[in-house]
């Protein structure tokens, strides 16, 4: 299932140069994420890659599986190798850091991949919908972007209202290997 991030958070078209994509499958037994977004060059955590708290104040590429009951899954990315997992049980109301894998390659041609692999056991029961998001810039140039905006007063990723299905044969594949 490929997601692509091409709109700002108020649906208004998002510049080309700052479309990213997200591809999901089922591999081993794990959701393979595979990032590929542009590169802003802003500047990185000031932690050592891995885990990072407060992801979402950075460059950074998210992802929400969402399951029945408020539970949920938010997953961010950064191009620097910096990543963060919270389990979710209610709107905002974080139960669990959790931990995942991700690679990155380092940026090149104003863009930058990574791969993610989150195991099954992470995933919210019953998931079956999702949102995804990129944020860069910074101060009054800051930029957020949706694959299905929200719209609303100003940003705000975590509306398990706004999301889509995700797709019949990956969560086939998915429930196979759980």
């Amino acid at each position: 299932m490929q997601l692509v991030i091409d709109r700002l958070w108020d649906a208004s078209p998002a510049a080309p140069s700052e479309q990213t994509t997200l591809d999901l499958r089922a591999r081993a037994g794990a959701l393979e994420i595979a990032v590929d977004a542009p590169y802003h060059g802003d500047p990185p955590p000031p932690s050592p890659a891995g885990s990072t708290p407060g992801l979402w104040n950075f460059e950074v590429v998210e992802l929400f599986l969402h399951a029945p009951g408020d539970r949920y899954l938010e997953l961010e990315f950064g191009p620097h190798g910096h990543s963060l997992a919270l389990q979710l049980h209610g709107v905002r109301n974080v139960v669990a850091t959790v931990q995942i894998e991700l690679h990155v390659d380092p940026p090149a041609n104003g863009r930058w991949r990574g791969r993610a692999v989150v195991s099954p056991d992470l995933l919210p029961p019953g998931l079956a919908r999702c949102n995804a998001h990129a944020i860069h810039g910074q101060g009054e140039a800051r930029r957020y972007l949706s694959a299905l905006p929200a719209a609303g007063a100003r940003p705000d990723f975590h509306r398990p209202d706004v999301t889509m299905p995700l797709d019949p044969a990956l969560l086939r594949e998915l429930s196979l290997r759980t």
